[in-house]
């Protein structure tokens, strides 16, 4: 397994590592090799609670197979249905913005975000909520933390001027919550990131997990919507494969 050790030059503090590290993915970054810039650095950790040893630009940790965590939110509403009243779940979607630098226009999770290293994941959430659906405070506190999932993927990207290419490991710990919301309320996005939001029966849900499927979701999200459609008895072990589902939600590192 190749491993990258810094030399003394980086210094033996997280500040100088983090000054360190991030000089050479600044060049990166000026030279094209590294997109999608954001100017939000990320823990650089063994794991989630230990203290980190430097930190990174988001956008450049799948240069280095950082793990990299998240939050995802199920947004979740029980509507009346038939002359009984029973209530019927269905569930909040987002469409990106086609202007996003990753996965433009594809559809999306309610409100989901990276984990930046100086907020915990329930506040997180409620920033999240705000930003991306204008949720207040008061109902994005009422979200609750259902577990985790985790995941790898290698991507190839291309080197500019260079005409070759590059694998890069993604690495990722995705926190999900489960936030149920009032019939009457309606998401609306306040930073942009969002075209439009929508809901779906648990049934329209589930058509949208099947390859091919012609309004495909970012990637990751499917890890998500799966874990909640286990949880809720949609998914069962009658099913055939359902071990393997189980399985595969996580199967990258969870530390």
């Amino acid at each position: 397994r190749a491993s990258l050790t810094l030399t003394d030059a980086a210094g033996s503090t997280p500040a100088s590592r983090t000054a360190a590290v991030n000089s050479v993915m600044e060049h990166l970054r000026d030279a094209g090799v590294v997109s999608g810039w954001r100017d939000e650095l990320y823990p650089v950790t063994p794991s989630f609670h230990d203290p980190p040893l430097f930190l990174m630009e988001r956008a450049a940790t799948p240069f280095l197979g950082i793990q990299q965590y998240g939050v995802h939110v199920n947004g979740l509403v029980a509507e009346e249905k038939g002359e009984d009243n029973c209530n019927e779940l269905k569930m909040w979607m987002a469409r990106r913005a086609v202007t996003k630098e990753k996965y433009p226009g594809m559809l999306d999770q309610l409100v989901a975000g990276g984990q930046p290293h100086d907020i915990s994941p329930m506040d997180n959430v409620v920033k999240e909520c705000d930003e991306e659906a204008g949720i207040p405070e008061s109902l994005a506190r009422e979200a609750i933390p259902v577990g985790a999932i985790s995941y790898e993927t290698l991507d190839e990207i291309d080197i500019p001027d260079e005409g070759g290419s590059l694998s890069l490991v993604s690495r990722s710990v995705l926190f999900n919550y489960d936030l149920y919301l009032p019939q009457e309320f309606v998401p609306t996005a306040k930073d942009g990131e969002v075209e439009d939001f929508f809901v779906w029966s648990l049934d329209e849900v589930a058509e949208s997990m099947k390859e091919g499927y012609h309004d495909p979701i970012k990637p990751n999200c499917y890890l998500c919507i799966i874990d909640f459609l286990v949880r809720v008895g949609y998914i069962t072990p009658e099913m055939p494969g359902y071990l393997d589902v189980i399985r595969e939600l996580r199967n990258g590192s969870c530390r």
